[in-house]
C-alpha cells in the first residue's frame, strides 16, 4: 500500500480549459489525472450524436488531447480516468487504440465501465415494476415516455476500482458520479472496503473538491478574486490521499492561481443540498463533519469526514424534449438606450399578441441593466448602451420560427439606434428538460471490460 497518491483534476465540463490536462501531467509528480466531462444536458447530445454516427456519442475533445498527452502518461505511468465515453465508452476506447498504434504504443490497458446506458431497457425495466417516477416532482414517467432522448444510470467508484485492480491505465465511463472519478484510486490504492464509510465519505469529499476543476484553485473564487495571482495560468487542484482518509488540496508550484481555505470552502458549498446527506452511489456523506486546516503555501488540508451506509437505490438521469425556445437580441445605443430597449420590449410583445401566438413563457432581460440580477437591480441614471434579449418557449414550434420573424422588423419600425443584429434571424432549439429518478440497486450491474494492445 502506498503512503500518498497524488489525484490530478484535468477538466471540470466538456469546454475546459485545455492546457490543464497537460500542465497536470508536466508540471509536477502525480498518480492519476481525472476528467470530468458530463452533465445532465451532455448526455442528450451525445445520444443524438450516436444515432448520426454509431462511431460517435462520447467527448470527441478527449481524443486529440490524449494524442498529445498518451506518451507523456505512458512514460511516466500515469493513470488516467474519465467519464468522456458518454454514451459510447467502447468508440472511446477504440479511438484511443488506435492512437497509441498510431504511435508505436505497444503496451496499453484501456478499461471500459458501460452499463450505465438504459434507454433501450426501460420497457423492461417498467414491467419489472420500476416506475420511474419523477423524484423531485412524483409525476409518473408516462406524461414523457415518448419523449425521452437520454437515460442513464449514476454508477459510482466500485466499477472503476475494478478496471483500476485489471490493470487497467486509462478507465473510460458512461456516467459516472463527478466524485466517483476521484475516489475510485484510493479504493483501489489503499484497499478500502465497501463499508469503511468515514473513508469513502472523504474520497468523496474530495472529488467534490476537484469535479469543478480550477474552480477549487482560484477560479470563479466570489471572496477576493483579485488576490488570485496569474489566472492566465491557473494551476488546477491535485488531491493528496493518504489510507486513513486525510486529503491534502494543492496545485503544482509555480502555477496561478490559489488555494485556500476560502477556495476550498466555496467549493464545498457548490450544488449541495442537505449538507449532512450528501448522496452518492457509494455512501453519504456528512459535509458538516469535514474539517479543514490550513497548512500554507496553496495546501488545505480535509480531514475528519464522517460517511454513512449507502442508499439501496441508483439515481437516473434522464432527459425528454420538452418543446422549443427561441431568443433574439437588439442593442439600443445612447441616448436613452434603455428607455429605447423598453419600448422595444413592448412593441413586440404587442405584435406577438396581435398574431395570436401561444407561449408558456415570454421572457425579457435588459443587458446592462438587470440580466444578472433581475428586478433587484439598481437602475443607474444612463447608460451607453443597453441589449435588448427577449426568449419564448412553447410547444408549437411554428409559433417559436414566427417570433424570430419579429425581431429584424423592429429595427426600422420601433425606436432608433438599433444595432448587434448580426447572427440572422433567431431559429427555434429544442428544449431538454430534467427527470430524475431512482433505480433499485439489485436492478443492473456494471460491466467492466479491461483490453489490451
Amino acid at each position: 500500500m502506498r503512503e500518498k497518491i497524488r489525484i490530478a483534476s484535468g477538466q471540470g465540463f466538456w469546454g475546459d480549459l485545455l492546457t490543464a490536462p497537460r500542465d497536470q501531467v508536466t508540471k509536477g509528480p502525480v498518480d492519476y489525472l481525472v476528467m470530468d466531462y458530463l452533465a445532465e444536458v451532455t448526455m442528450s447530445i451525445m445520444q443524438k450524436q450516436k444515432r448520426r454516427d454509431p462511431r460517435q456519442g462520447y467527448a470527441t475533445d478527449f481524443i486529440p488531447l490524449l494524442e498529445e498527452l498518451l506518451p507523456i502518461l505512458v512514460e511516466k505511468g500515469i493513470r488516467v480516468i474519465t467519464n468522456g465515453g458518454g454514451v459510447n465508452p467502447i468508440a472511446c476506447r477504440d479511438a484511443i487504440f488506435g492512437i497509441a498504434r498510431k504511435q508505436g504504443i505497444r503496451s496499453l490497458s484501456v478499461g471500459v465501465v458501460s452499463g450505465d446506458d438504459i434507454l433501450d431497457r426501460i420497457d423492461d425495466f417498467r414491467r419489472s415494476g420500476i416506475s420511474f417516477d419523477n423524484m423531485e416532482t412524483g409525476e409518473r414517467l408516462e406524461a414523457i415516455l415518448d419523449r425521452i432522448v437520454s437515460a442513464n444510470v449514476y454508477f459510482g467508484a466500485w466499477p472503476i476500482a475494478e478496471a483500476l485492480g485489471q490493470g487497467a491505465q486509462i478507465v473510460i465511463t458512461g456516467r459516472t458520479t463527478d466524485t466517483g472519478l476521484t475516489l475510485a484510486p484510493m479504493i483501489h490504492e489503499f484497499g478500502w472496503k465497501v463499508n469503511d464509510w468515514d473513508r469513502l465519505a472523504a474520497g468523496t469529499v474530495a472529488g467534490h473538491v476537484l469535479e469543478c476543476g480550477a474552480q477549487a484553485s482560484g477560479g470563479n473564487f466570489s471572496a477576493d478574486w483579485r488576490s488570485v495571482s496569474d489566472l492566465a495560468h491557473i494551476g488546477f487542484p491535485i488531491a493528496e490521499a493518504s489510507p486513513d482518509g486525510e486529503i491534502v488540496i494543492t496545485k503544482h508550484q509555480g502555477t496561478g492561481g490559489l488555494v485556500s481555505l476560502q477556495t476550498v470552502k466555496e467549493q464545498l458549498l457548490y450544488e449541495i443540498g442537505d449538507p449532512t446527506r450528501y448522496i452518492t452511489p457509494d455512501c453519504v456523506a456528512d459535509f458538516t463533519s469535514i474539517q479543514l486546516e490550513d497548512m500554507g503555501e496553496n495546501r488545505v488540508k480535509l480531514f475528519a469526514v464522517k460517511g454513512k451506509p449507502a442508499t439501496d437505490s441508483f439515481k437516473v438521469s434522464m432527459s425528454f424534449v420538452d418543446g422549443y425556445t427561441a431568443v433574439g437580441m437588439l442593442t439600443y445605443s445612447w441616448p436613452d438606450a434603455f428607455g429605447k430597449a423598453k419600448a422595444a420590449d413592448l412593441i413586440l410583445r404587442q405584435r406577438l399578441y396581435d398574431l395570436d401566438l401561444v407561449f408558456e413563457e415570454v421572457r425579457t432581460e435588459f443587458v446592462g441593466v438587470n440580466a444578472c440580477h433581475g428586478p433587484i437591480a439598481p437602475i443607474s441614471a444612463e447608460h451607453n448602451e443597453v441589449m435588448l434579449r427577449l426568449g419564448v418557449r412553447t410547444k408549437d414550434f411554428s409559433a417559436a420560427e414566427r417570433f424570430g420573424k419579429e425581431i429584424a422588423p423592429l429595427i426600422l419600425t420601433g425606436p432608433p439606434s438599433v444595432t448587434g443584429f448580426a447572427g440572422g434571424r433567431p431559429k427555434p432549439s429544442e428544449v431538454i428538460s430534467y427527470w430524475p429518478a431512482l433505480i433499485p440497486k439489485t436492478a443492473l450491474t456494471a460491466n467492466v471490460i479491461v483490453e489490451r494492445l
